[in-house]
């Protein structure tokens, strides 16, 4: 499934698809690849993650800013390079330390045979520099996924900017404020209040050609409202539950 037929395969599965937030956190560490294969053996159709940049300009999955909440270690993620950030034990989430390294994009994409749909958060400002912008559109072109990934923000403007280098990537929003689809978003995540707040915001979004998928990693008291306002997507810290859910309320 590529990005671009995304709303095509929406009809076609008859549900929304199921995001893996991170993997599957609330059973392994975050963002790790033990984390990717547990959510995909759960049956995610896709997979969402954080990207920022080591020392040493390498792209890692990863969320925080600073190593302290997911690791062993301390301080900013952009102090240490990718050897030194790799060599710390990873938290699960009982705080248990175990080795599972911090992933690079390239592996997960090579990992997946770059088969798997990637929902890519970037959360690091220095995309807004060309050359950071460059290195992951060669990262993603390299690992031939160009077409199965998607790029989301809290800053429209990182997303943008990896635009300006690659015109064709989709490129998405996430908000906690506006109850309005943003134009020029193809993928939307607004936090889920605002779907509540405003029920037609799907039937807008839709209206442009764009994709809803909100801003919930905990679904599942929710799905059957969303499913009647027909979202596209649904991300999933517990991706098994969520589509074992969904397959219910289908069931009738």
């Amino acid at each position: 499934m590529d990005w671009d037929n995304f709303r095509d395969e929406r009809k076609l599965y008859g549900r929304p698809f199921v995001v893996a937030h991170r993997g599957a956190p609330t059973l392994e560490p975050e963002n790790t690849l033990r984390s990717f294969f547990t959510a995909l053996v759960q049956g995610a159709d896709a997979l969402e993650t954080d990207l920022r940049f080591t020392a040493d300009d390498e792209l890692i999955l990863f969320h925080d800013p600073t190593l302290e909440r997911m690791t062993e270690g301390s301080g900013p993620v952009r102090e240490h390079t990718l050897a030194q950030i790799r060599a710390l034990r990873t938290r699960k989430p009982d705080g248990t330390l175990v080795h599972e390294p911090v992933p690079t994009l390239a592996e997960l994409i090579a990992v997946t045979g770059g088969q798997t749909p990637l929902l890519l958060e970037l959360k690091d400002p220095l995309f807004l520099q060309g050359r950071y912008a460059r290195k992951l559109v060669d990262t993603l072109t390299q690992g031939n996924v160009l077409r199965r990934a998607a790029l989301v923000s809290f800053e429209f403007a990182h997303v943008a900017a990896v635009r300006r280098v690659q015109p064709d990537i989709p490129v998405g929003l996430i908000t906690v404020k506006n109850p309005f689809p943003r134009p020029g978003a193809q993928l939307l995540g607004p936090i889920w209040p605002l779907i509540y707040l405003n029920p037609a915001y799907a039937w807008l979004a839709h209206r442009t050609g764009s994709i809803v998928a909100p801003l919930d990693p905990t679904p599942a008291p929710r799905l059957r409202y969303y499913m009647a306002l027909q979202v596209d997507a649904v991300l999933a810290d517990e991706p098994g539950l969520v589509l074992a859910r969904m397959l219910e309320i289908l069931r009738g």
